[in-house]
């Protein structure tokens, strides 16, 4: 007769809340998307569809299925960042979504998609690099609603 003994184990992998930072992509690209409609609508009706050839024509639905999923994955990187830093307050998080709008900004609106879309043949190609002032505010935004939603879901879901 034997005896046998399972131990289980789990660790942590410094993932932070992926869902959570899911749900908070997906708040904070909704509000930018809107901002982005107020404020230059073929942005989000020709430039961020044509990344994936889905305009032309101007497609306001397109381009925010496709920022409404850039958001998330950014979400999701975002909950990662928040845990390999450690941040688990309020400010610390809001901070970083801020700094986190600041960067997406840079890397990818001003660095990225220019090239991406000069690439792709868009008709609305912007000069590369394309450091806007209107896409780091939507930017900014992106990250503070990111980051508060994050902050109030991480313990929850």
């Amino acid at each position: 007769m034997s005896t046998t003994t399972e131990t289980t184990q789990t660790y942590d992998l410094g993932t932070g809340n992926w869902k959570a930072g899911v749900l908070g992509g997906i708040a904070g690209s909704a509000v930018m998307g809107a901002l982005i409609l107020v404020m230059n609508p073929p942005t989000l009706a020709v430039a961020i569809p044509s990344l994936y050839g889905l305009a032309p024509p101007p497609s306001p639905a397109a381009g925010l299925v496709v920022h409404l999923s850039h958001g998330a994955v950014l979400g999701v990187a975002f909950a990662g960042l928040a845990s390999a830093l450690d941040l688990d307050t309020s400010g610390q998080l809001f901070g970083l979504g801020v700094g986190w709008g600041v960067v997406t900004w840079a890397a990818f609106a001003a660095l990225v998609m220019p090239v991406w879309l000069s690439v792709v043949g868009s008709p609305a190609s912007p000069p590369f690099p394309n450091f806007a002032p209107p896409s780091l505010l939507w930017h900014v935004v992106y990250g503070a609603v990111l980051a508060v939603v994050y902050a109030a879901t991480a313990d929850r879901l």
